[in-house]
């Protein structure tokens, strides 16, 4: 057995690093999140959702299958993303393909002109330090933001993620921001901060062998001066 690192995406939409073991024989997990409302690097999706999870992963390659249905409203987000990472040591890369599907697109999945298609494509490449782990993002592909010319902005988000425990919690704070412009995060202008959050999750134990992690997070976007609390679950076999 072996230790790598590797990318867990949690309700928020964001990726975080963490350390698990891992065999060199192919291990799978499967998950459901229900949220009260979806965030995503600091903007406002949808209401309340359900986000299941699942992944296969292998000598430091991880594929994962990762989803968002909100059922409040018919304009919600409904997301389906599909991603490829690899991790040696505290290094890792990666691509996703996340798929929007608003009211009146729901058939458009395998559209993929560049000025029709509801697929973004996103490359990211990150470290963990330990403490801490950076990580970029950056659009190469896809419904692609523009900039201030009206050209393609290849999107980026840069994020720095550092947890840690107190109170008989796990705690994460994130730090993370736009680099320039780009109408893909809330029509930034240039270099701003849209995410400053901070979330708090405790497992209430169900069995003596099973319990339910239970999170909230608050999380602050500078560049829209807006603010929420989001409360949820994560369901778990």
């Amino acid at each position: 057995m072996r230790t790598i690192k590797v990318l867990a995406m949690a309700a928020t939409g964001m990726l975080c690093s963490m350390t698990v073991n891992a065999q060199d024989k192919v291990e799978g997990s499967v998950s459901a999140d229900i949220v009260s409302r979806y965030i995503w690097r600091g903007q406002a999706l949808g209401d309340a959702a359900v986000q299941p999870g699942a992944s296969l992963a292998y000598k430091g390659f991880t594929l994962g299958a990762w989803g968002s249905y909100g059922f409040v409203k018919s304009s919600d987000t409904k997301e389906f993303d599909l991603s490829l990472s690899y991790t040696c040591g505290g290094l890792n890369i990666g691509v996703t393909d996340y798929y929007f599907s608003y009211s009146g697109m729901e058939n458009t999945y395998f559209e993929y002109r560049s000025h029709n298609t509801a697929h973004v494509w996103e490359a990211n490449v990150g470290y963990d330090f330990g403490p801490a782990s950076l990580q970029w993002y950056t659009n190469i592909g896809g419904a692609d933001g523009v900039n201030k010319s009206g050209k393609r902005a290849y999107s980026s988000y840069v994020q720095l993620c550092a947890p840690f425990k107190l109170a008989s919690c796990d705690w994460t704070a994130t730090v993370g921001a736009v680099p320039y412009a780009t109408s893909f995060y809330s029509d930034a202008d240039g270099f701003a901060v849209t995410n400053l959050s901070l979330r708090v999750t405790k497992t209430l134990p169900v069995c003596r062998k099973w319990g339910i992690p239970v999170f909230m997070e608050g999380t602050c976007n500078p560049s829209t001066k807006k603010g929420y609390l989001t409360v949820g679950l994560t369901v778990a076999p």
